[in-house]
């Protein structure tokens, strides 16, 4: 039976670096009704992804800012408990992308929702993990945008996060070198001894000169296929080591997200000019309709071997807070999720 209240995160005020307890408060209001075409699901899992800080900022670009006193916007894995849509009736379960929020219950329009089903072949969360944004964004990203040759050079920048490391992995699967940018010299080992990259450096200390000179060596016919997951330094480094026709996806930018103010460059954009790079930008939502088939393919991967992830779950929506500010700090070790109640 659903609680008789409600609970809620809101955004309390417009963070300042990473966002903390100050930020948020946590409310308690009646439990919702849906309309027309609405349905009232249970949130059973919550995705914590960096670009939710980006929605806390007053400016956000691609989706309206969070307002002041509203619950903080998420992709969550929900269960149908009252539905006025004929797509859904009670009990069946969907991912909510970027449309649930930091809360027991939501109300969201049907057609919003992507229906998925239990399958004996994976846990029914792996649809908040590695077949939702977590996987198909590097999917879609490296398959579509970089469009992987064999013999070809990938660099990816937090290539030991969730998104990263499957980027990197699937250029690999497609035949190219793969080269990834971490925090740490244990995250560069793994990506190395885990993840079947053929090299990694650590970025952090070092300016843009530096990590130029790392890039060059490690890619010294140049990098073909830029997965850009951090923008700023790194981002002015690799377009100092582009190939010719290069192509970058821009996938995010987690580096500025805690950001105040303006953000400068890149200052090496004349780059893309002249190694007459593609730089393009892209939202999985997009590719809506492509998602079955792309599950499909990267569930063969994970039967044979040749795709790996993990997960970092905290359990309780009293967790998220806390759990959030790992994605800005490194401490995950691997796709967050917050559990707030079995299938």
């Amino acid at each position: 039976m659903p609680r008789a209240l409600n609970r809620q995160i809101t955004l309390a005020r417009r963070p300042s670096g990473i966002a903390g307890p100050d930020d948020f408060a946590l409310i308690e209001s009646p439990l919702p009704e849906p309309a027309d075409g609405e349905v009232l699901v249970e949130n059973l899992y919550l995705s914590l992804d960096a670009a939710i800080r980006s929605w806390m900022k007053a400016d956000c670009s691609y989706f309206p800012p969070i307002a002041i006193g509203e619950p903080v916007r998420s992709t969550a894995l929900v269960r149908v408990l009252a539905s006025r849509h004929p797509a859904f009736k009670p009990g069946d379960h969907a991912v909510a992308y970027a449309c649930s929020a930091w809360q027991d219950y939501s109300v969201i329009a049907g057609d919003a929702m992507f229906a998925v089903e239990e399958s004996p072949d994976f846990p029914l969360h792996y649809h908040l993990s590695i077949f939702s944004a977590m996987g198909l964004t590097p999917y879609f990203g490296m398959l579509d945008i970089g469009q992987p040759k064999p013999g070809e050079t990938a660099l990816i920048s937090a290539a030991a996060g969730a998104v990263g490391s499957l980027a990197g992995q699937i250029a690999r699967i497609k035949g190219c070198r793969v080269v990834g940018i971490a925090g740490s010299d244990e995250k560069c080992r793994k990506l190395v001894d885990e993840m079947g990259f053929d090299a990694a450096f650590n970025y952090k200390g070092k300016n843009t000169e530096q990590l130029s000179r790392e890039i060059a060596a490690l890619c010294p016919n140049g990098v073909d296929i830029f997965f850009d997951n951090v923008g700023g330094e790194i981002l002015d480094a690799a377009l100092l080591n582009l190939a010719m026709f290069a192509r970058i996806a821009f996938c995010g930018a987690i580096g500025d997200y805690t950001k105040n103010g303006p953000i400068p460059g890149p200052y090496n954009y004349w780059q893309i000019l002249a190694r007459c790079a593609t730089v393009r930008g892209f939202l999985t939502l997009y590719y809506k309709d492509q998602f079955p088939a792309a599950i499909a393919e990267m569930k063969g991967w994970l039967d044979n071997g040749q795709l790996k992830f993990t997960e970092d779950i905290s359990v309780g929506l009293e967790s998220v807070i806390p759990a959030f500010a790992k994605l800005f700090t490194g401490e995950n070790t691997g796709k967050l999720l917050v559990r707030l109640s079995d299938y």
